[in-house]
């Protein structure tokens, strides 16, 4: 397991294959990993191990593909700085609320009172103002089509209270989080959605007949207790060990300071559309959308062109991170490389192969379970 592996821990000797007994989803879910689903993230165990293998406290480690800050919150559990990259603004929001400091009580006091407040607040009529004068009226097309009307109420007004508290991007996840889960669709169809849901239905996930939700409080109450409860466990391991986030493209963002290396799982050609799993966030938050901007997205396809494009723009992260890399240091990329693409990323990368390990990844239950295989190259600057 992670704890035990070492700088002197060879690669051929790691055993990554876990199964859902070695590896249960709660633990790979621990703490604040779980503050909001996000679609094709790494284990954390995995990065821990990367990090004790070839990194020490007071490094820097990069990740140019940050996501949802997997290897920004176990670098700071290890007192390892990080900065992480993203164009999603929703990413980069999401890493942040993770990875810093908190005034516990503050905190929790906030969580509670808003959501408080929310409850009396949004038994109003939806086109009234709410306490703080922010209307609760919307003439947003997607929040019509996708939120039953007192779901879409009570989102909307806790989405008026937030500018009166200090945790603002905190009550921002919970609210978006309990988006997710408020919408019209099939409790087992979460990831994407096609269309709205607004009759009863066969239920894959319960065995039964379900209607769609009506409602978002409860949400709203349960993920709100359950954000104060990871927040308290992350701030046991929590270390002073900076982070830096960088909301941008990184292939040209300008880079802080030099790295000691990097760990990243990049997007995988042709299977994620990032900006569109969270679309939910995009509309209540209004956060601005660059969606253009992002590398290997599902509606660009997996082409031979779209591959080719693929390889240029990854290796180009790559290079682009080097210059600020000390010769020596280290490249951990785990992908899942179907396509054969990384040999060739590698060499327009301009690093050298250490070892390239594969993992057999078969620990997905419910509806998405499965297997497959992911390849872990781990490279070095010349």
């Amino acid at each position: 397991m992670p704890e035990d592996v070492t700088p002197n821990t060879r690669p051929e000797d790691l055993d990554l294959n876990w199964r859902e007994s070695d590896l249960p989803e709660r633990v790979r879910t621990k703490h604040v990993h779980r503050l909001h689903p996000y679609l094709g993230k790494f284990v954390p165990q995995l990065v821990e191990i990367f990090l004790r293998m070839y990194f020490k406290p007071g490094d820097i480690v990069y990740d140019p593909f940050c996501g949802s800050g997997t290897t920004l919150v176990e670098a700071n559990a290890l007192s390892i700085n990080a900065v992480g990259c993203d164009v999603s603004r929703f990413n980069c929001l999401l890493s942040k609320v993770k990875t810093q400091h908190y005034d516990l009580h503050l905190a929790k006091s906030e969580v509670l009172d808003i959501l408080q407040k929310t409850q009396v607040a949004s038994g109003q009529d939806l086109f009234h103002a709410g306490d703080n004068g922010a209307s609760r009226n919307t003439d947003n097309p997607y929040l019509l089509e996708w939120y039953a009307p007192q779901a879409r109420q009570e989102l909307l007004t806790y989405s008026s209270l937030i500018p009166n508290y200090f945790h603002q991007d905190l009550l921002k996840v919970i609210l978006s989080r309990s988006a997710r889960s408020a919408r019209l669709t099939t409790h087992f169809d979460l990831d994407f959605p096609k269309t709205p849901q607004t009759e009863p239905y066969q239920c894959y996930k319960h065995s039964r007949i379900c209607s769609p939700t009506q409602e978002a409080f409860g949400f709203l109450q349960r993920y709100s207790l359950d954000t104060i409860k990871r927040l308290e466990e992350f701030a046991v391991i929590q270390t002073n060990a900076s982070v830096t986030i960088l909301n941008g493209d990184s292939r040209y963002v300008q880079l802080p300071g030099q790295l000691s290396g990097i760990i990243t799982s990049p997007p995988y050609v042709g299977l994620i559309d990032y900006h569109e799993q969270h679309r939910y966030a995009y509309e209540l938050l209004g956060l601005e959308d660059r969606r253009e901007l992002e590398i290997g997205a599902a509606k660009q396809g997996s082409s031979q062109k779209a591959r080719r494009e693929y390889q240029e723009s990854i290796a180009q992260v790559f290079r682009h991170a080097c210059k600020s890399m000390a010769s020596g240091g280290y490249l951990i990329v785990v992908a899942g490389d179907k396509y054969h693409l990384y040999d060739e990323i590698r060499r327009l990368s301009e690093v050298k192969v250490e070892a390239v390990l594969e993992r057999h990844v078969n620990r997905r239950t419910g509806r998405r379970s499965g297997e497959f295989f992911e390849s872990i190259f781990i490279w070095r600057k010349p």
